[in-house]
């Protein structure tokens, strides 16, 4: 099956093209069609999407437009696009704009009243919750922060959330969030998606508990998922880690009673053990 499309019906304006997170197989019919009608494609990286382009004889004009130069490029954008261009803008890999650049001149596209067409296709993000087992209701967190007071601010903020949660990371940071991971989500589910839709596809699936060190030469861009809350009553006659950790945080700002309730909110864990855990940190 081929698409073919008129280029003097499609609408001006820019075209938001979702490019194959991996596996050049997985481009949309309509995605191709809006690149080899467009006037001019906006990239993150030349060299990246020529590959892509030449694999299927698309020789549109391209424009380099990432992270450093998107805001000077807005007055030439918007000039090509006034002057009734087809523009697309696509990204290394994937959605533009999704953890990619693309939000400046979108928005600048919009406070113009330019048109503004998506064109979907693959995700890491919903490929991962695909096959994740968890549930699909869930906040994306794009990728994930460089400073480990962040990452410990955002982590905590995430584990209040009954959802599962989705981030991007690079395989040298794996090992570093490994101490916050077990500190906020203890007791969840993990799975860990690397190159996704590539020929080395791999899915890790551990507890959180469980989660140790990774080797180093782990590669390629690693889509994680984190399990939403379990909130079945667990009945428990012995505070986990992380229940202590709460109350050791809470145990100068509440009374006993109130971090009762708080530790028992998920568990069922006898008073008499909260109460003589409180008592031996105030002491």
């Amino acid at each position: 099956m081929h698409l073919e499309l008129d280029k003097n019906k499609i609408r001006k304006g820019l075209y938001l093209v979702t490019t194959p997170i991996g596996n050049l197989g997985d481009i949309t019919l309509r995605a191709l069609e809006i690149l080899k009608n467009s006037d001019y494609i906006l990239c993150e990286d030349t060299r990246v999407a020529k590959k892509i382009l030449n694999h299927y004889n698309i020789n549109t004009n391209l424009i380099s437009n990432h992270k450093f130069n998107e805001k000077s490029n807005i007055k030439k954008i918007n000039k090509l696009i006034n002057s009734k261009n087809i523009v697309s803008l696509i990204s290394d890999a994937g959605t533009p704009a999704i953890s990619d650049p693309g939000l400046i001149l979108i928005k600048e596209c919009i406070k113009k009243d330019i048109n503004i067409i998506p064109i979907p296709g693959p995700s890491a993000v919903t490929a991962a919750i695909s096959v994740s087992g968890f549930s699909d209701k869930f906040y994306f967190l794009g990728f994930i922060s460089d400073k480990n007071s962040q990452i410990d601010k955002e982590f905590n903020s995430l584990s209040k959330l009954n959802s599962s949660i989705v981030f991007f990371i690079s395989p040298k940071k794996l090992n570093r969030i490994i101490p916050s991971l077990r500190k906020y989500f203890i007791d969840r589910k993990i799975v860990l998606c690397r190159e996704i839709t590539k020929f080395y596809e791999e899915f890790i699936r551990l507890n959180i508990n469980d989660v140790k060190k990774f080797p180093e030469n782990l590669k390629g861009e690693i889509t994680v998922v984190i399990s939403n809350k379990d909130h079945s009553k667990k009945s428990t006659s012995i505070l986990s880690e992380s229940d202590k950790y709460i109350i050791q945080k809470l145990i100068n700002k509440l009374s006993v009673k109130d971090i009762c309730k708080i530790i028992n909110k998920d568990n069922e864990i006898k008073k008499s053990i909260i109460y003589s855990y409180c008592l031996n940190l105030k002491k």
